[in-house]
């Protein structure tokens, strides 16, 4: 059985007997978990473990793991720092920054690695025009060659922990103001006044990116349709323009930034046909039940192929991990990043 374009989720810890049906179909390539699916460590792999049984090839399992203020698993974790804060650090020395974020992608990577997972909806490379609250502090920077540098940084650093990167939200969200999880962000700008957004794309694309996230946001001057559903965006641009040749995910076409787009298996219809590989459809039952009855998809050979790339390397167990020094450096500098600025006296009177 290969894997199908579907991305899905699950209510609770364990697997009920409609999951295990449900993950048993053909659409059916990967599973997303959230904080509602974790408790601890232990039970993280345990649930892991038999999402992998259940299918061969094995289900890939995925979390949105990126520090700040999404981050889904917390105790028994590292609490990662919001990419903005090491975009900080760059700003008072680039060589400081840039080994943090390779630091930080290797940790959260390690982490997640270490309990299963195989891979992480990270880093986000959207550019900080203080527009947007969704992405906000999840930016490394409001420059685009700084958020290359970065992104390449912690590109690999998750590389050296044996996972594979997801770069979102692409084209770019950092210039809305809306939220696509509550409506449709709509970006007035042409292609040609884009190319600050898409440098952190060509840069990880010429380091061999290996997926990207694909936004809800309506640039108009581009395409009526928002990118996640766009061909001219996925096929010509991202593919054709920028050569890309990893996993193109589409956001989560459950979101109300999708929405209006016609039903559900119309949207997955439409992402597939503008060259998403994967539909993520989350908090929604419901659509997942009416995409396994009604969307109708070939299976694709290739698709297929560029999701198997994603999955991880081999990597050590968590007791192995927790015990390495790699592990305790990277902690440490990280944690430093976060600890407030110590008090600086001028020595003179009051």
């Amino acid at each position: 059985m290969s894997l199908g374009p579907l991305m899905v989720d699950i209510a609770g810890h364990t697997l009920k007997p409609e999951d295990r049906e449900v993950l048993a179909h053909p659409l059916i390539g990967s599973v997303i978990l959230f904080t509602r699916n974790y408790a601890d460590p232990q039970q993280l792999s345990a649930l892991i473990a038999e999402l992998h049984s259940l299918r061969h090839p094995a289900l890939l399992v995925a979390a949105d793991q990126e520090g700040g203020r999404v981050q889904r698993f917390r105790p028994g974790f590292t609490q990662l720092p919001a990419l903005r804060l090491l975009g900080h650090q760059f700003d008072q020395s680039s060589a400081t920054g840039l080994d943090l974020a390779r630091r930080h992608g290797w940790l959260m990577a390690s982490e997640l690695l270490a309990c299963g997972l195989d891979f992480s909806f990270a880093p986000c490379v959207d550019l900080d025009y203080g527009l947007s609250t969704v992405i906000g502090d999840r930016a490394f920077h409001s420059r685009a060659e700084v958020v290359a540098e970065m992104a390449v940084a912690y590109m690999h650093g998750m590389r050296d922990a044996g996972m594979a990167a997801t770069a979102k939200h692409f084209p770019g969200h950092g210039a809305v103001v809306a939220d696509s999880h509550h409506a449709l962000p709509v970006d007035r700008r042409a292609l040609v006044d884009l190319e600050a957004d898409l440098t952190p794309y060509r840069r990880l694309i010429d380091n061999g990116l290996p997926a990207v996230m694909v936004a809800h946001v309506q640039f108009p001057k581009v395409d009526e349709l928002p990118a996640s559903l766009s061909r001219r965006w996925i096929s010509e641009v991202l593919r054709g323009e920028l050569c890309f040749r990893g996993t193109v995910f589409a956001d989560d076409l459950s979101m109300a930034g999708a929405a209006q787009f016609g039903g559900i298996c119309e949207r997955a219809q439409r992402a597939l046909h503008a060259g998403c590989d994967v539909l993520p459809v989350c908090n929604s039952r419901p659509a997942v039940l009416d995409l396994l009855d009604g969307l109708k998809v070939a299976p694709d050979a290739a698709a297929h192929l560029r999701l198997a790339r994603l999955r991880p390397r081999a990597h050590p167990e968590r007791a192995t991990l927790l015990a390495s020094e790699h592990w305790r450096a990277c902690q440490a500098a990280l944690q430093r990043c976060t600890a407030p600025a110590p008090l600086q006296m001028d020595g003179g009177r009051a």
